[in-house]
């Protein structure tokens, strides 16, 4: 997910790597915080895969800077990262969905849709093993309520998601 995140910030401008941690941490602090020993490791397997070129300078206070931007690999790199199939596991599912669908936007409609139609139907297949997990099971108090908040979530989220297919459609 942190390639994801990083190709996304650079597609929209040249930064160093403070400038990708920044960037991150301002548009998806309430989803993640990569910290800098996960960023730059992301930074050079992109770079070794061509999807990052990098360009050193000196900065206006005389240090050198590295700044990285997007290759036009990068930029398909980011549309299939994007598009992928979401993960199998429920716990990292919702976050991983929910930051490619704030990313959804460098997609093509057809694309979005595409990636509506998968993350939906994840969604759709979670909430079904939930309920039926929460039927064939004698569950105490709290179980039940963390199980049934669950639900919620992910109601919610497929909510969400035909708002982002009706708004899809009205482009």
């Amino acid at each position: 997910m942190i390639e994801l995140l990083i190709l996304f910030e650079l597609n929209r401008r040249v930064l160093t790597m403070y400038g990708v941690s920044k960037a991150i941490r301002d548009s998806f602090s309430v989803l993640t915080t990569p910290s800098y020993g996960t960023i730059k490791p992301a930074l050079n397997r992109l770079e070794v895969g061509g999807f990052v070129k990098t360009q050193k300078s000196m900065s206006a206070g005389g240090r050198p800077s590295t700044y990285y931007s997007l290759t036009k690999d990068g930029e398909q790199e980011l549309k299939r990262l994007i598009i992928e199939p979401p993960l199998e596991n429920p716990i990292q599912f919702l976050t991983s969905a929910r930051i490619k669908l704030a990313c959804s936007d460098v997609l093509s409609s057809d694309e979005q849709r595409k990636l509506f139609r998968q993350l939906k139907n994840k969604a759709e297949s979670i909430l079904i093993d939930t309920k039926n997990m929460i039927n064939s099971k004698e569950l105490s108090f709290y179980p039940r309520m963390v199980f049934d908040n669950l639900m919620c979530e992910y109601k919610n989220f497929i909510t969400l998601i035909e708002g982002f297919e009706h708004a899809c459609s009205h482009k």
